[in-house]
């Protein structure tokens, strides 16, 4: 099985991806949380793996994933498990706080990787352009057959990370200031140009936009910016600094969406 966690696609296609090549459940860890009374116990069959495939959010996995391990519970033989983490352009010491989370649920990860995908974090950075956009996506499926290799064969200790420069800074003191400040929906709001069409109340993963006259954001937010890339009518701000910037989700993710 694996467990996903998205919020403009790229991780949840790279999940359908792996999850298709390995015959494998796809699981979203979004959906899991909002099941009533979830004891989030999963039963292995013989020869099923345990995956994680989630972005990175500032240098770091989403609290949603690092919570999620906490309370999962694995029954059956023990799992061969591996991780992947979708980034802009590096992880940080993403894979190592993931790592670590594992182990106090009693998981070894096995293999890990990182992916390149798309940028969607406008809110610090514009979106790649069309040939960037392309090039990435295309790199990703190359590295895509390589990690499918060795998951099929079980390969163990095997990684493909890009932790930049100073990873320890950034994914200690800098998104500790994510976590704790830059988590904050004050400056979201839609403009004219709504249509009251309910999309970002819908992929919301925290369930935290709620329509009134216009869309209404709660405190609760993990900054997947979903609503913002999503928006049809790319209505949705966060403050001045989204208006002359582009909108990004992956290309496939109406489809993979109807297909789970």
């Amino acid at each position: 099985m694996i467990f996903y966690f998205t919020g403009t696609g790229n991780s949840l296609y790279l999940a359908s991806c792996l999850a298709k090549a390995q015959g494998e459940k796809l699981i979203s860890i979004a959906k899991e949380f909002d099941k009533k009374d979830n004891p989030f116990s999963y039963e292995l069959h013989e020869n099923e793996m345990i995956g994680f495939v989630y972005p990175v959010y500032a240098w770091a996995p989403p609290q949603m994933v690092l919570d999620f391990i906490k309370l999962i519970k694995i029954k059956g033989t023990t799992p061969y498990v591996f991780s992947v983490a979708s980034c802009g352009e590096e992880e940080g010491n993403t894979t190592k706080i993931l790592e670590k989370a594992l182990r106090s649920s009693n998981l070894a990860l096995d293999s890990a990787f990182t992916v390149c995908m798309p940028n969607n974090y406008i809110i610090g950075f514009d979106v790649d352009s069309e040939e960037v956009e392309k090039k990435r996506l295309e790199e990703a499926e190359q590295k895509l057959d390589k990690i499918n290799m060795i998951l099929a064969a079980r390969k163990k200790d095997k990684t493909m990370l890009i932790p930049g420069k100073h990873p320890v800074l950034k994914s200690s003191v800098i998104n500790y200031g994510f976590n704790h400040f830059a988590r904050n929906t004050k400056k979201f709001y839609a403009d004219d140009k709504c249509t009251l069409c309910r999309l970002c109340e819908k992929v919301c993963p925290v369930h935290s936009i709620e329509l009134k006259e216009k869309p209404v954001w709660g405190q609760n937010c993990t900054m997947c910016l979903a609503c913002i890339n999503r928006c049809p009518a790319k209505a949705i701000q966060y403050g001045a600094s989204t208006y002359s910037k582009g909108r990004y989700y992956h290309p496939k993710i109406d489809e993979l969406e109807n297909d789970i």
